[in-house]
């Protein structure tokens, strides 16, 4: 029996079953560019809180670890991305699903006392590693010969600026043009013209060598990927751009998609440096000492590139790590908070964000301060406080009148607790180096 024909087809129209896979096809498309359009809508926290992790401090640890060990230590950074997607979605998920912060949420669970002593020792551990941004700023116009009397004040007003007369979304736009910059990492690396097969079988095999230098380098390259300031400002990001439980399957995409970024962003700093310092044997300390050592190793291009890399990871990490304290002592004492609130609404959220930056840069400019002890004891205060916020987060997530059916399933929880096991003994054993340090002679 012969198919029926519509008069539509006799006048031109396809045949119902020619149309159906044009249509499917449509739809698909439709559909591809709603989910882009919804994701583009959303993104942002995740990004940008995974690359103020490559800031002045985590540059210097990636750049040492390369100078001093070569490739060898390529390989911790795939466990470190999973560890670091693991804690970053939670804080967004537990954003998206209640509308609060995460101090709000610490608060109301375990009371204003615990609230207050997280705020204490977050409040110490932030202003130390604000002044490591201010000084990064500093040691990077160094090397462009500008002064840090002139830099670090022109850095401290510009980030002043950008957050207390712009909007939320204005200033979303800025930071993530700013994490745009980070290519200067990439492009330095490909100058430096490393040996990509070697590089790339070290990124796979896990090395080990003996000597307490390596193993605190090692601890420190995990160490410096979660730190408790990330999972309050993500969490508030998360809420005050609104996003909703909806939208949270886009949202958690932008996470994983920072937290790739920002540990691609480590492995080409490894590289460069391990293609170049390491082989000839130079020691360095810093991120400075490695810009200016690449120059004639790489050529005076990758070492431009990489002291831009860490301007801009500077000033970025200097307005973001303020912006972050402001946040969660707001949330954790009731006040209000935001980009988007007016002076009159949000006074204690304001002072506080300027009085971090003028603290934060004016330290740096005090001649003959002890930088490197201040870094320590915030590095100490970090290191006591992110096992209490790891469990406090697990806790939180798990409780089913809070979260509902997004609570974490059983393999998602196993994951989450070894992640947080493994940050609690590297850390504690953090915490022993640094008080070690702080108290060695001399």
């Amino acid at each position: 029996m012969e198919a029926e024909v519509r008069p539509e087809a006799a006048a031109g129209e396809a045949p119902r079953e020619l149309a159906t896979p044009v249509a499917g096809r449509a739809g698909r498309a439709r559909a591809l560019w709603k989910n882009l359009l919804l994701f583009l809508a959303v993104m942002g926290p995740g990004i940008i809180t995974a690359n103020v992790d490559n800031d002045a401090g985590g540059i210097a640890t990636y750049s040492v670890a390369g100078a001093q060990f070569g490739n060898a230590l390529l390989w911790t950074l795939i466990p470190i991305t999973v560890a670091l997607v693991v804690v970053q979605e939670m804080s967004a998920r537990m954003g998206a699903v209640t509308g609060k912060g995460l101090a709000d949420l610490i608060r109301e669970s375990f009371g204003v006392k615990i609230i207050f002593w997280v705020m204490v020792a977050l409040i110490i551990a932030d202003l130390g590693n604000t002044i490591s941004e201010f000084s990064g700023i500093a040691a990077s116009m160094e090397i462009f010969s500008v002064p840090k009397w002139l830099s670090v004040p022109l850095g401290a007003a510009a980030v002043w600026l950008l957050v207390l007369r712009g909007s939320y979304r204005s200033v979303e736009k800025v930071f993530l043009v700013a994490c745009v910059f980070y290519v200067a990492y990439p492009i330095s690396c490909v100058l430096a013209k490393p040996e990509w097969g070697e590089t790339l079988r070290a990124t796979v095999v896990p090395s080990f060598q003996g000597g307490g230098a390596y193993l605190a380098t090692l601890i420190g390259v995990v160490g410096t990927t979660i730190a408790p300031w990330m999972q309050f400002y993500l969490q508030s990001a998360v809420v005050e751009k609104g996003v909703k439980v909806e939208q949270y399957r886009h949202s958690r995409l932008d996470v994983i998609i920072g937290c790739i970024i920002t540990d691609v962003v480590a492995f080409f700093i490894i590289v460069a440096c391990a293609a170049t310092i390491f082989k000839v044997g130079l020691r360095v300390e810093t991120a400075k000492d490695a810009a200016i050592a690449l120059r004639p190793l790489a050529g005076r291009y990758a070492s431009v590139l990489f002291a831009f890399g860490l301007l801009n990871a500077s000033i970025f990490s200097a307005a973001i790590l303020p912006l972050a304290t402001s946040y969660y002592v707001c949330e954790g004492f009731g006040w209000e908070s935001g980009i988007d609130k007016k002076y009159g609404e949000a006074k204690q959220f304001y002072w506080l964000y300027s009085g971090i930056i003028v603290i934060g840069a004016g330290v740096v400019l005090i001649p003959k301060l002890p930088l490197i002890t201040i870094m320590l004891v915030s590095q100490i205060a970090n290191g006591v406080l992110l096992p209490f916020i790891l469990v406090f987060m697990l806790l939180l997530i798990n409780k089913k009148k809070l979260m509902g059916d997004f609570r974490n399933g059983p393999v998602f929880n196993w994951i989450a607790w070894t992640t947080t096991g493994v940050m609690i003994v590297l850390t504690l054993w953090l915490v022993g180096d640094g008080v070690r340090d702080l108290l060695r002679p001399g």
